[in-house]
């Protein structure tokens, strides 16, 4: 077994017992206080380590078959108190939308010389927007970009005719998400700085939207587990409605 830190031992006894859900008030008082904790000890040059701004990340456990298309969980939603950062983004699109799409933000934008250079292996920004006139030419790079998370599609809000508006909400921190393999959905919602009140709208949140887009064909409990943890911290779980 491998040994663990001191800080991560002091990290476990704020926890508490993992198998224990909590309320979500309690279980945000923890992980931020786990995020505030730091080490004793400091580099061997004498120097004290610096303290770092956590991203702090909810998982839910879904009652779906990810096996099912039908009950498959994608989209994405904007978070009222955002991330804490800017995104890049870049847009493919041509003559005024790109114009505009650099008005709103966007780090390039363009058709297919934009295309050529994702293609070239230039992948250097967060999210990729695209109109849909430019889907015929954008689907080539599913091969460079479907592994990366990032090929735009119309579930996940990323394809759509007003390019502008989307640059600005992804920018902003909007989110796109789906499930894993194993019916889990993972999803920043802050900073380890962020107030209480601030991180606990933006659970409630992500909660409430993955209520809204529950699939018809997913019977019996949906939520079945809620966890939430900083990025360098254990888990706290989180109690549900049964």
């Amino acid at each position: 077994m491998a040994k663990r830190s001191v800080l991560y031992r002091k990290q476990l006894e704020i926890a508490g017992d993992p198998a224990k859900p909590v309320s979500l008030d309690e279980a945000v008082a923890k992980v931020k206080k786990m995020a505030a904790e730091r080490a004793d000890r400091t580099y061997k040059n004498g120097r004290k380590r610096k303290s770092s701004d956590q991203t702090v990340e909810l998982v839910v456990h879904l009652g779906i078959d990810p096996k099912h298309a039908d009950q498959m969980i994608r989209g994405a939603l904007s978070l009222p108190k955002g991330l804490g950062k800017s995104r890049s983004v870049i847009a493919f699109c041509d003559g005024a939308i790109a114009e505009a799409a650099k008005a709103a933000g966007a780090l390039e934008a363009g058709g297919e010389e934009l295309i050529a250079k994702v293609e070239g292996g230039w992948l250097d920004f967060d999210v990729a927007i695209a109109h849909p006139s430019m889907m015929g030419k954008v689907g080539k790079l599913g091969r460079v970009l479907g592994p990366q998370g990032k090929m735009p599609t119309p579930k996940a809000g990323t394809v759509t005719p007003d390019v502008a508006t989307a640059v600005k909400e992804f920018g902003a921190g909007r989110l796109e998400f789906r499930n894993d393999d194993g019916g889990n959905v993972h999803l920043p919602v802050g900073k380890s700085s962020f107030s209480a009140a601030d991180l606990k709208e933006n659970i409630d949140a992500v909660l409430k939207h993955l209520l809204r887009v529950r699939p018809a064909a997913a019977k019996g409990h949906y939520i079945k587990r809620v966890c939430l943890s900083g990025t360098r911290t254990p888990a706290v779980s989180i109690e549900v409605a049964a």
